[in-house]
């Protein structure tokens, strides 16, 4: 699980089945810090986030199981926004 900022939205004139109505954004990954962390990559939304949203992403086999049906072939899946942030001392 990491975090990323949303950046904007893709629009896809085709895609699989199982993203048949599903919203796909832009997500800048950001460290601890809220600095970006590497590149910008696109991520299946599943909790209505908008773009400025800071959010929770999982990847690989986890962002799959996070849609209905299972499975669907995608790098990355949304599935938090974050509400606010506080920093330890």
């Amino acid at each position: 699980m990491y975090l990323g900022r949303i950046t904007g939205t893709v629009v896809a004139s085709r895609k699989v089945d199982g993203l048949t109505g599903q919203k796909l954004l832009l997500v800048q990954p950001v460290d601890e810090a809220l600095a970006p962390a590497g590149d910008v990559q696109v991520a299946v939304d599943t909790v209505q986030a908008g773009v400025g949203d800071l959010v929770f992403l999982v990847g690989s086999r986890e962002a799959a199981l996070a849609l209905e049906p299972w499975f669907v072939p995608v790098d990355a899946a949304i599935v938090g926004i974050v509400d606010g942030t506080s920093r330890s001392a």
